[in-house]
């Protein structure tokens, strides 16, 4: 375990990516909601990509850890916090609140991490730099999202829902914390494993509380493949690459990328209306990053 984590640029490209995947992913869900319950959704999504990992790391050879520690208890409480659990609380949660308040539940896990960082991750500090960057960065998202986020649904379960939206957000945090305190794994194999520790707590629960899976259309069955493969899959994968490289603070500024995207695929392909506020927003969010990451920027471009 890295006592420093040492910021590389690849890791710079994985977070962009990354930001850019799960901001488009609140879109596809819509499609895939039309045609499916809320827990067959994250069963779905979770069970294509457990069952494309699962293969995947069958072929490589079925190895996970790569030194002598052994961390069971740990793999699956982070595949119970990373895919599981939050999926089935924003899938739920969502039909009551705003989707701008999930954005910016999803937002608060760079502040959720920050603390739980400085005091279970050896060189991840929080400092008054750190700590005012992430802030500026979480009120970029605030102003994007505007005071529509905090308007209320009128829903009778709106405030169980907000409540779900913030628990998603503490189980991704802790979920990240834990998956950086991890002995040496193969990042494939862990990947594998906790989408499969995810499917196994999703799909009896689905089955509990929803009934047997519902027949789905085509046009479901493809939204549920794309999110099964590139937000599940795919950017599972990178998450982990993310995390045991530079660290879950550094993971965490993907939350504020991706209301970002959200807001500019919303505006691309459902033609709906870009926010004034944007232009402040993306400012707040780069001088919050840049603020907390200040070091690794400096050492990134100090090499030229």
């Amino acid at each position: 375990m890295h006592t420093h984590p040492e910021i590389r640029p690849v890791d710079w490209v994985m977070v962009a990516t990354l930001g850019l995947v799960w901001g488009a992913t609140f879109l596809v869900i819509e499609i895939a909601l039309a045609g499916i319950t809320p827990f067959w959704l994250a069963s779905g999504r979770i069970g294509f990509a457990a069952a494309l990992t699962g293969g995947i790391w069958a072929v490589r050879g079925g190895r996970l850890f790569t030194g002598a520690a052994r961390a069971w208890g740990a793999i699956l409480a982070i595949g119970a916090l990373s895919s599981a659990v939050p999926f089935m609380m924003l899938s739920w949660g969502q039909q009551y609140v705003t989707s701008g308040f999930a954005g910016v539940s999803m937002a608060a896990v760079a502040l959720m991490v920050l603390p739980l960082a400085h005091f279970f991750v050896p060189g991840e500090r929080m400092n008054a730099r750190r700590v005012l960057g992430f802030g500026i960065g979480f009120a970029g998202v605030a102003v994007l999202i505007g005071g529509q986020a905090f308007e209320s649904t009128g829903a009778a379960q709106e405030v169980p829902g907000r409540i779900a939206c913030l628990a998603a957000a503490g189980c991704y945090a802790v979920g990240s914390i834990l998956t950086r305190r991890l002995p040496p794994v193969d990042p494939v194999a862990l990947s594998a494993v906790l989408l499969l520790v995810g499917a196994a707590v999703v799909i009896p629960v689905a089955w509990a509380v929803e009934g047997p899976p519902p027949l789905p259309d085509g046009r479901t069955l493809g939204a549920l493949a794309v999110l099964g493969l590139l937000p599940t899959a795919g950017a599972n994968l990178l998450r982990i690459l993310v995390i045991r490289s530079a660290g879950p603070t550094f993971m965490s500024l993907t939350n504020y990328q991706v209301p970002l995207w959200s807001v500019m695929f919303g505006a691309l392909l459902l033609n709906e209306p870009l926010p004034p506020s944007l232009l402040t927003a993306l400012g707040l969010i780069l001088v919050g990053v840049a603020l907390s990451q200040w070091g690794s920027l400096r050492r990134l471009f100090g090499r030229r």
